[in-house]
């Protein structure tokens, strides 16, 4: 049995087998829909994987996209979310950007994370993966030694070095909870 993946606001790059939605009828998508506007047009607990790349960051409401993302995986289901590290020059270029990721972008709603018991922004949850930084980039040298701290250490590499050389994307890879 094949994984059912949903892509959202696929744009013109649909992940391979997925089912694409976006806003945009110039796109890839396979059902246009406003991304802003809930319910999304689909059953609960449908999609095995979700990715959303340089999307999540457009929107007007994370906090309820995620809790729809939340709704359309099925248990254990797993979500990619890819969008421009907060610290980047390339955030500042998109008219459209209005929020931006950071290593802390889903503690709210990982029930591990000190965040997520202090703050109870949502009852959506999700058991963080990992944290990749500029994943798919061509780096240089310098930059591969700073990814790779980065990525074995996130949380320290956003305290201490973030400000010093900031990276261009960040990749949360999170497991339905």
């Amino acid at each position: 049995m094949s994984k059912k993946i949903l892509d959202i606001g696929c744009g013109t790059s649909k992940v391979n087998g997925a089912l694409g939605i976006d806003f945009n009828s110039n796109t890839d998508a396979d059902i246009f829909h406003d991304l802003n506007v809930f319910p999304y047009p689909f059953d609960d607990a449908v999609f095995d994987e979700i990715y959303i790349k340089d999307t999540l960051f457009l929107l007007d409401n994370p906090v309820k996209v995620m809790e729809e993302i939340h709704r359309l995986l099925s248990p254990k289901g797993n979500v990619i979310v890819l969008q421009p590290y907060f610290r980047s020059i390339w955030n500042y270029v998109d008219p459209w950007a209005k929020n931006f990721g950071t290593v802390h972008s889903f503690a709210f709603y990982d029930r591990d994370d000190p965040i997520c018991q202090r703050y109870q922004y949502s009852t959506a949850r999700f058991k963080t993966i990992r944290i990749v930084f500029n994943e798919g980039l061509k780096n240089r040298f310098f930059t591969k030694l700073v990814m790779a701290f980065a990525n074995r250490y996130p949380r320290r590499y956003e305290l201490y070095l973030s400000h010093i050389y900031p990276l261009s994307l960040i990749t949360h890879y999170l497991e339905k909870a």
